[in-house]
């Protein structure tokens, strides 16, 4: 199972928790947990306290875009013991194993993607939006051919979006 589906099955297991019985909002953050540790072990890391209670937070909500500083905010909201380092180092060691994209705008900002799939995205330049563009609805074509012994690992389309004043 690719780490799409199992955002997307987390996701799903914790949205019918308003539905569930009177126990159930307990048994599914459970399995929740358990799909995260399972995930983690996975990928190569050891489900650390701070791994697993980050990662709560950051794929409990569905696909997103986050920041370290927003992730270091909800964390901090939660009454979780982290430092911003510790964000920071959990969200690159989640994308150095395939958990997360990392989405770098201008080389000042740097948005975390739960959305692992081929997409792309929109940036609302005068806020902090970042929306998701289904990677079919952009075709990338005529690309040059890299230099030898290169290839080219992934393509990145950032459209960026204003405000329409008229």
């Amino acid at each position: 199972m690719n780490a799409e589906s199992e955002t997307a099955e987390m996701t799903e297991e914790l949205s019918r928790t308003a539905d569930a019985g009177r126990n159930a909002p307990a048994k599914m953050e459970d399995r929740a947990k358990a799909n995260l540790r399972s995930r983690l072990i996975a990928a190569g890391l050891r489900p650390t306290r701070q791994r697993m209670s980050l990662g709560g937070l950051l794929f409990s909500k569905g696909d997103r875009h986050v920041t370290a500083e927003r992730l270091f905010e909800e964390a901090t909201a939660a009454k979780m013991q982290v430092s911003l380092a510790t964000v920071y180092n959990t969200l690159h060691q989640f994308t150095a194993v395939g958990l997360l994209r990392e989405i770098a705008i201008d080389g000042a900002r740097v948005y975390f993607d739960t959305n692992t799939s081929e997409h792309h995205h929109f940036l609302v330049e005068d806020g902090e939006g970042l929306f998701d563009i289904p990677g079919s609805q952009i075709d990338v074509s005529n690309l040059p051919e890299p230099p030898s012994g290169l290839k080219i690992s992934r393509i990145d389309v950032v459209v960026r979006l204003c405000k329409d004043e008229a």
